[in-house]
């Protein structure tokens, strides 16, 4: 028995690589052209008027690491989110729950697809923005970029898993994604330092989770950041265990799974 458990995440994990796979003009192509647009509009509209670490780095430079985190970020949760929540919809989540999968079995399948989506969605828009500024192939701390981008997309696959347990339908979906998701990542740094900003909303965004996992991105490219990277980490990294723990839990009392 503890064989097919195994194997079967793998399963499902394979399952789930395929489902985005497929459908990947929706899936990928889509994101990025999407990411493309907004480096288009937001540095010829803002390249050359806006100075940031002192003038040290370009206002295009410093766009792209964050529309890339945040193509990471939104494209992690979308597919662990709507995974489930299509399964229940459709009623073929009863094929995922009857094999013999552990709750880590089913939290390791949904969490990685979410990260490879994201992943490779995020490796898609850097490689497109390279046309505009070839430096940024050459990073300062490549360590802080793959760090960062694994802890982030995995806990936005995280947020997902708990999404799609808790809807019943799309139009729930929709609510969590537009009014928790969305927000959070466009109100991170993504389209700006946050020393740009008055202190009150300086002090709001250090209170956003996904601002230190742009921020200590960001910071593997420049070598400059708002905050600490090692301070960002620690942010994240608790994030993540915490998010872990509580969707392990849920994934284990079969919350909104069983009746």
């Amino acid at each position: 028995m503890s064989g097919v458990a195994g194997r079967g995440w793998v399963t499902l994990l394979h399952k789930e690589l395929l489902r985005f796979w497929k459908v990947g003009f929706q899936t990928v192509a889509a994101p990025i052209l999407t990411a493309l647009l907004y480096l288009l509009i937001f540095s010829h509209v803002l390249e050359g008027r806006v100075s940031l670490y002192g003038g040290r780095v370009g206002y295009t430079a410093f766009l792209v690491p964050g529309l890339v985190m945040m193509s990471i970020l939104q494209n992690s949760f979308a597919n662990s989110s709507s995974s489930l929540t299509q399964s229940k919809i459709t009623g073929n989540l009863i094929f995922v729950l009857l094999p013999p999968l552990s709750a880590l079995n089913l939290f390791a399948a949904y969490v990685l697809a979410a990260m490879v989506r994201g992943i490779a969605v995020g490796s898609g828009v850097l490689t497109a923005t390279l046309l505009f500024n070839p430096s940024l192939l050459f990073l300062e701390h490549p360590f802080w970029v793959l760090a960062f981008a694994l802890f982030g997309s995995a806990i936005l696959g995280m947020l997902g898993l708990l999404a799609g347990l808790w809807a019943e339908k799309f139009d729930q979906l929709a609510v969590f994604q537009n009014f928790l998701i969305v927000p959070l990542t466009f109100l991170s740094g993504v389209f700006y330092s946050i020393h740009s900003l008055p202190p009150f909303w300086q002090a709001l965004s250090r209170a956003n989770p996904f601002f230190y996992m742009i921020d200590g991105f960001r910071y593997g490219f420049f070598g400059v950041s708002d905050v600490a990277p090692g301070v960002s980490f620690v942010i994240v990294a608790t994030a993540a265990a915490t998010l872990a723990a509580l969707t392990l839990k849920l994934l284990a009392s079969g919350w909104k799974l069983r009746p």
